[in-house]
């Protein structure tokens, strides 16, 4: 991604376009020109053809992407979504298999990439391992969204990794549920009910006040927009919140995982 978008800079100025007038061709923010320019956001195929037509660029930005390495393309199903977590005012996420991606550690992260099937390599592993980091920033940013996280204790249990990589994960779920701005609660094991059997999934605010859902399956994933189906979803993250420990018993559960650790 960092290839396609130095490319596309350079053209750009080539052309005599600023970040932001570029922008304003086509109707997106200067920041999302800058993001791709950075290689923090993918290029779509659609704006590269436009973009190669606008700046002259003989296809060039289109035939970039169509040989880039493959660790670097964002799956087509994720990219809508990944587009909207950048800018999302708020962040609802429950998930039952995993530390949810925006709280992992990057040992933890790189543990998630090697236990996949088929294997990747270690280059690759590394490149995506960086592409999550990275996006911890969208909780650092000078207004962060708020952001509200439900984790099933079976994947805090779980020891992915081995017992470092699982103690440093715990030390830092415990540093995040003490930030303002972030509530993290965790679904206890052992419970008569569980509103969230039918899997992991993420509801987003825009900044447009736009409601989204988003959930993943084995090999692809659903940007959910419309408003019956995203109400559902609301149902269920309200109902597993009541069903979880509050904030407070939360860390209180991660302090006594981290003295068995």
């Amino acid at each position: 991604m960092k290839m396609v978008g130095a490319l596309l800079a350079t053209f750009r100025e080539a052309a005599g376009h600023t970040q932001r007038s570029l922008g304003e061709h086509f109707v997106v923010s200067e920041q999302q020109i800058a993001s791709i320019e950075q290689g923090r956001r993918p290029l779509k195929p659609d704006l590269a053809d436009q973009l190669d037509d606008l700046l002259d660029t003989k296809g060039a930005l289109t035939a970039a992407l169509a040989h880039m390495p493959e660790v670097d393309l964002v799956p087509l199903w994720a990219e809508e979504y990944l587009d909207q977590e950048r800018e999302a005012i708020a962040i609802s996420w429950y998930e039952s298999l995993l530390v949810p991606g925006l709280l992992q550690t990057e040992a933890y992260a790189r543990a998630v990439f090697r236990s996949r099937v088929p294997v990747y390599d270690e280059n690759a592993i590394g490149q995506l391992v960086a592409a999550r980091i990275e996006r911890h920033e969208i909780l650092e940013r000078r207004v962060p969204p708020t952001a509200s996280f439900v984790i099933w204790e079976a994947a805090l249990r779980d020891r992915l990794g081995g017992p470092d990589v699982y103690t440093e994960q715990l030390h830092h779920l415990r540093r995040c549920a003490g930030t303002p701005g972030i509530a993290l609660q965790v679904l206890p094991l052992g419970r008569s009910s569980h509103a969230g059997l039918e899997g992991p999934f993420i509801l987003l605010e825009t900044p447009e006040n736009q409601r989204l859902g988003y959930s993943e399956t084995q090999r692809g994933s659903t940007l959910i927009a419309a408003p019956y189906e995203v109400g559902i979803l609301t149902q269920k993250y309200a109902m597993l919140r009541t069903q979880a420990l509050n904030t407070e018993d939360t860390r209180d559960l991660l302090d006594r995982l981290l003295g068995e650790a």
